[in-house]
């Protein structure tokens, strides 16, 4: 059972999906707990972990926290929007069990959103952390430029298109408060995969409804040996299989899109590299007769490529 307190505070329902990282998921937890703004509900969704975590729930004795546990492994994007369905907030926010919030995470992002009812979504910038929970201020600086957050002005932005969609400049999945009003979960597809945040900024960008940024450093991200782009050997190539499967379904949505238009091309050739990328997969999977239309799809849509071409020649190789 979980209280929801009486507050003028409306409620912020806290999304932590989780999967085989106890401590981890102790550290997140903790980070939701700590929050200056008072009035949340923490949704913790375990995806069929094979040690329950629900001890280290209990181990909060915090009221403000639903546990659910899955009676089989549903995979990740299920099991994410599980978590959302189950808000009752009249605000999301997802945290990563892997993942940590600073304590005023909420308390700084929730205000825009209530002064201001056409803002659809709040984020802000983030810091990298290792494994061990240090802060990577290289890799965090570089994190920053490379989604262009250092270009943004605070404050409103009436079109974000291109700040979400091309710069990816925001973290929906760790670093971003959503009115929850305004999404219907049931239409992100189970084929966006681990792209789901890029669809979720997908529908708020067409919502008609702006966003606010704020720039200061208020999340964590843990860049560790499990995530998916640090991962090695037979499971860093199925990772980029199931990656590449999602950017192709995302990028073909977004390219038939008539509110998107202007940029075609950047989700065109998105979507080219995709192709490529998801034929490579297959050839070091082994599966070669499956990459080659792939590889063709790319080479028969792009000016000359030397990756895509040595690609294709490597299905026809042994």
């Amino acid at each position: 059972m979980s209280t929801i307190i009486e507050s003028p505070q409306p409620l912020v329902s806290v999304i932590i999906p989780t999967y085989n990282r106890p401590e981890y998921l102790k550290h997140a937890i903790a980070s939701a707990v700590k929050q200056t703004y008072q009035n949340i509900e923490i949704i913790i969704s375990d995806n069929c972990s094979a040690e329950n975590p629900l001890p280290i729930v209990e181990s909060f004795a915090d009221p403000r926290i639903r546990f659910w546990r899955q009676p089989e492994n549903i995979g990740m994007i299920a099991n994410q929007m599980h978590g959302f369905k189950m808000a009752r907030g009249k605000y999301v926010a997802s945290l990563h069990d892997d993942d940590m919030w600073n304590e005023d995470f909420l308390a700084k992002l929730v205000p825009p959103l209530e002064a201001n009812p056409d803002i659809i979504l709040a984020f802000c910038d983030q810091y990298i952390i290792d494994a061990q929970g240090n802060i990577n201020y290289p890799g965090t600086e570089e994190n920053t430029r490379g989604f262009k957050r250092h270009k943004l002005a605070p404050g409103i932005y009436k079109s974000f298109t291109k700040i979400g969609l091309i710069d990816k400049s925001i973290p929906t999945a760790a670093a971003c408060v959503i009115r929850a009003s305004l999404i219907d979960w049931d239409k992100i597809p189970a084929e966006v995969g681990g792209m789901w945040d890029l669809y979720l900024t997908y529908l708020c960008c067409i919502s008609g409804y702006s966003a606010y940024y704020d720039p200061q450093r208020l999340t964590r991200y843990r860049a560790h040996e499990q995530t998916d782009t640090m991962l090695s050997g037979n499971r860093d190539t199925a990772a980029k299989i199931r990656k590449a499967k999602s950017e192709l379904f995302c990028y073909q949505t977004l390219m038939s899109d008539p509110k998107l238009q202007e940029f075609k091309p950047y989700f065109h050739h998105k979507w080219l590299e995709a192709n490529t990328t998801l034929g490579i997969g297959l050839i070091r999977n082994q599966q070669k007769d499956a990459a080659r239309p792939y590889i063709w799809q790319a080479l028969s849509q792009q000016k000359f490529n030397l990756r895509t071409l040595a690609a294709l020649a490597l299905t026809f190789i042994g």
